[in-house]
């Protein structure tokens, strides 16, 4: 009777064993597929150090640290194979980030009141319904420089690099997060005699909704 148990127990260990190996080996059909059109909304803020230096690198000048919020509107296509998903995605964004230099009163103002980007996204989705991504790509905006009783300004074309991850809440919404750096270059103010660079982080959240 005991050899009988003994075998029925052995039976019993390998061949739930072989289950988990078969189970653990068998891939698993993700519920979920990124492919396809999407657009949402974000908000978020931004913040970085401004700098405005004296035309054709000369002495002095100084920086600013820069804050504000920003907030818009994003659109963009992705391609899920297995794991993996690509994109490319393009949004517009008003903001205010802006750095100010006072002396008592009204003083130096630096701002990006808009910018946007078109940007690749590369990303994997370690397990169903969440995607973790890198992005980069091009970006323009609109510099501002204001002292007392006169603005000038530039639209100005640089770069981007990200990272983000974003989650599928159902099979149309999802909600993202995301952080990127933008370069706009350097712009120079010939009126003001400056060269003006405005590098800033963002930190956004997002809704979108795929078609």
């Amino acid at each position: 009777m005991k050899q009988i148990l003994l075998a029925t127990a052995l039976v019993l260990a390998t061949s739930t064993a072989y289950a988990a190996d078969v189970l653990q080996e068998a891939p698993v059909a993700a519920s979920y597929d990124w492919t396809g059109a999407y657009i949402g909304v974000n908000a978020g803020g931004g913040f970085g150090t401004f700098s405005l230096d004296p035309a054709g690198g000369g002495p002095g000048g100084f920086d600013l640290s820069s804050s504000g919020f920003l907030g818009g509107i994003q659109a963009g296509y992705n391609w899920q194979v297995g794991q993996f998903v690509y994109g490319v995605e393009a949004d517009i964004q008003a903001a205010n980030i802006k750095g100010e230099l006072s002396f008592g009163g009204p003083g130096l103002e630096t701002k990006v009141d808009w910018f946007g980007t078109l940007r690749a996204r590369i990303g994997y989705t370690p397990v169903d319904r969440f995607l973790v991504y890198g992005t980069g790509g091009l970006a323009y905006g609109h510099e501002k420089v204001s002292v007392p009783g006169a603005d000038f300004s530039k639209t100005r074309v640089g770069w981007t690099v990200g990272a983000g991850a974003e989650y599928a809440i159902t099979n149309n919404w999802s909600f993202k997060s995301e952080y990127l750096y933008t370069d706009l270059g350097k712009a120079t103010f010939d009126t003001l005699g400056a060269d003006v660079k405005v590098p800033f982080h963002t930190v956004r959240v997002g809704l979108n909704y795929k078609f």
